[in-house]
């Protein structure tokens, strides 16, 4: 394993392990559901918009390592972006997943979710780690 991989690998572990990203918002209408039927995970997630902008973001849920540390990283990168700039960083993030090219400022706006790149090499976890980023761009695709 090379220096880089155990970097994404302590990443991951921490987000999943501590994330201050786990609790619900306060807020009207601001829930979505997420739910991997192959490994159990579940997700909701909790958005705050304050017109075009992601005031603030959690979630609530269960699941492996991979969905739950996925989820908060999410968290991380899109809180306080635009619903534009989150739908690119969301798009990125999937093409990256699904092994499409990406250029390297691209692969800048994803901050610490680049730690997901090599998770194709598992196919079994790639639902894992999209699943709250999809469940996110249903949303972001409606406004």
């Amino acid at each position: 394993m090379s220096e880089i991989d155990d970097i994404y690998t302590i990443i991951i572990m921490e987000h999943s392990a501590n994330s201050t990203n786990r609790h619900e918002l306060e807020c009207e209408n601001c829930s979505l559901h997420g739910h991997n039927p192959n490994c159990g995970d579940d997700i909701t997630l909790h958005i705050d918009f304050d017109d075009d902008k992601i005031k603030d973001m959690s979630f609530t849920g269960s699941g492996c390592a991979i969905s739950q540390s996925s989820t908060s990283i999410m968290i991380d990168v899109l809180r306080g972006k635009t619903v534009d700039e989150a739908k690119k960083i969301v798009k990125i993030f999937i093409d990256m997943i699904d092994r499409k090219e990406i250029s390297s400022e691209d692969r800048q706006l994803l901050k610490d979710s680049i730690a997901f790149s090599n998770i194709a090499n598992m196919p079994a976890r790639v639902k894992c780690a999209l699943l709250s980023w999809k469940t996110l761009q249903q949303k972001l695709n409606e406004m």
